[in-house]
């Protein structure tokens, strides 16, 4: 006989990353226009990566804009329902499905709360609540009109806020001056030099 074993961390991590991917597409949207599609993805449990349509580097602001629209809908603890139904009530729906995938007659829909509805076979958490917060860690082009994002979700979030801030500490100590101030004394050492 065969026995399997999962491990639930990994695995909840992995479905915290997949739930995200559903929010960021529809984040993505909203902040940069309805062209935005799927281009791939990609979920570890370390770590997201999400493939999409779009012409120009994102700026500061659009990137921050897409991760407040993601961490207000995680804060807004919206249920996951999945359920099959057919491609026509799926439409209806509003379902968002991916550009030249073939679909049958029947089709699982992963909905999150009336945030986001897409047709996708994969593992998600029950509730948006559970990914905890979200990070866009780098944005940049894959190929010609292709963008990737790269975002971390939960503790690996966490850590990585952390670590910018340990980073800030260590930064503003050699600079010999509080984190609140960081910015002003690197500007006068900048302009002096």
């Amino acid at each position: 006989s065969v026995i399997t074993e999962v491990n639930k961390e990994l695995r909840d991590a992995v479905q915290r990353n997949h739930t995200s991917t559903h929010l960021l597409h529809k984040a993505l949207k909203q902040v940069l226009g309805d062209h935005v599609e799927q281009a791939g993805s990609f979920v570890s449990p370390d770590r997201l990566r999400f493939d999409f349509n779009h012409f120009q580097a994102m700026t500061r602001d659009e990137k921050r804009q897409v991760e407040d629209i993601v961490n207000t809908a995680i804060l807004a603890a919206y249920d996951v329902s999945i359920f099959e139904t057919n491609i026509d009530k799926a439409k209806e729906l509003g379902a968002t499905a991916l550009f030249g995938e073939k679909y049958g007659e029947i089709v699982r829909v992963v909905k999150v709360g009336d945030f986001s509805t897409e047709l996708c076979g994969g593992c998600h958490i029950s509730n948006s609540a559970k990914v905890g917060m979200f990070k866009i860690i780098s944005e940049g082009g894959v190929a010609a009109g292709v963008r990737r994002i790269e975002a971390a979700t939960g503790f690996n979030a966490w850590h990585l806020v952390e670590k910018m801030d340990d980073t800030l500490i260590e930064v503003s100590n050699l600079m010999k001056t509080n984190p609140d101030q960081l910015l002003e004394k690197v500007t006068e050492l900048a302009e002096t030099n």
